[in-house]
């Protein structure tokens, strides 16, 4: 027996099961590539390419100097719980105090908290794909099953009430999507999630799981809606945000849910028994985030002036099918044009040996969608300059233009 089976087979089944995060992976190759000494255009990663506000800055620099050197409390320190609590009555009509406050390391340690406290072994979890590449995964882990719903191209992705009132069954346990959504920047509006908010209302003891990490990246007229506004179901929506897209704070990691509280006491508990306290000083600089808005209001101005760029140098390429994201900071054209055709050397399938091919012979990084639930399609970031972006998409077309 190789040493490599030795190994594995000493790994708990649980994740030797989980696959790797293909972004995370993609990031990875890339590096790799570029310590080769090409030139290596980075699209596959999810994050912002601006700095964290000043006035954040500061105030971790205050709380620094103020002896803020100790644990926190599992659920956060007081001060962030009622920003939060405030900030999420002012823009989003959610009506929740301190208490029903979490905060985590990160947006995704809090929705890896809701599942492990919400779903027992083979219990059902809808996602709405392109999903993110974490939340199946995140399933797998709970021991849970996800049941996956494809959101039609003509339909800018989105899932209908329809397709889950028709997928749910007496083991569904959460229904789970984000808005706006990674990889294709759609936005579900007002009309279309209280439409699946009636859907749930007809099932007593389905929840959803809401992510809204994306909400200050919204391209939309009418803005963010949250479905946890809506009162016949606001005690099952568990709302999912954080600090690090829309404050350009992904290594502060501070993320956090909001829920009924019986909901909040079990990731409280959960989180004491793992991680505990998320950082101090992070917390604190979080405290001042909602007093200037202008750099999130900035960044977004930018995004979606990329976000132009972008899907119109896309829309020149031979066989692209592209929608037009209301939000986020990716483009996520169908690629399937191009499967089954080749170099001489290689021979493309799929959209993920699509973006393995450009990456070694374009030199540009971006992920595949399979990982998101959408093998036809491929996802590039645009939190990059706007000289990156049209270099990119240049190497794109000239190398797609080799395969025959």
């Amino acid at each position: 027996m190789s040493a490599l089976v030795e190994t594995a087979s000493l790994v708990a089944d649980r994740i030797n099961a989980l696959e790797e995060s293909a972004t995370l992976a993609m990031s990875k190759k890339s590096r790799e590539i570029a310590a080769q000494g090409h030139k290596v255009i980075n699209l596959s990663i999810g994050e912002p390419d601006f700095k964290t506000p000043k006035h954040i800055c500061e105030a971790a620099k205050a709380a620094i100097d103020a002896g803020f050197h100790s644990y926190t409390p599992v659920s956060g320190i007081p001060e962030l719980r009622k920003a939060i609590a405030d900030k999420l009555k002012r823009e989003n009509n959610l009506d929740w105090k301190p208490e029903n406050i979490v905060v985590s390391t990160g947006a995704k340690h809090s929705l890896a908290n809701v599942i492990q406290c919400l779903v027992n072994p083979g219990e059902e979890v809808i996602i709405l794909a392109p999903y993110w590449v974490s939340y199946s995964e995140m399933v797998k882990l709970a021991e849970g099953k996800s049941v996956v719903l494809d959101g039609a191209f003509e339909n800018d992705f989105k899932v209908t009430a329809e397709q889950i009132e028709e997928a749910i069954t007496d083991r569904t346990k959460i229904i789970m999507f984000a808005s706006p959504n990674n990889p294709t920047g759609s936005v579900y509006s007002e009309a279309e999630l209280r439409a699946i908010a009636a859907v749930v209302a007809r099932h007593e003891g389905v929840f959803v799981l809401a992510d809204e990490i994306y909400e200050y990246i919204n391209f939309t007229d009418k803005g963010h809606f949250s479905i946890g506004s809506v009162d016949e179901i606001r005690d099952r929506v568990i709302t999912v945000n954080g600090f690090a897209k829309g404050f350009a704070m992904t290594g502060w990691r501070l993320g956090y849910i909001a829920a009924a509280k019986w909901i909040a006491d079990a990731v409280d508990k959960l989180q004491g028994q793992v991680t505990s306290g998320t950082n101090h000083i992070a917390q604190r600089a979080a405290v001042v985030a909602w007093e200037d808005m202008s750099a999130p209001e900035s960044m977004k101005l930018a995004y979606e002036r990329r976000r132009n760029l972008v899907v119109g140098l896309l829309k020149e390429i031979e066989g692209f099918k592209v929608n037009v994201p209301e939000g986020a900071f990716y483009a996520f054209p169908d690629v399937s044009y191009y499967f089954g055709k080749s170099d001489g050397t290689t021979t493309i399938n799929n959209a993920d040996d699509l973006a393995m091919w450009l990456l070694e012979t374009a030199h540009v990084a971006m992920v595949g969608g399979g990982s998101f639930g959408a093998p036809n399609c491929i996802r590039l970031s645009t939190a990059a300059s706007d000289e990156a972006l049209v270099e990119a998409v240049a190497r794109i077309k000239a190398a797609l233009a080799t395969l025959k």
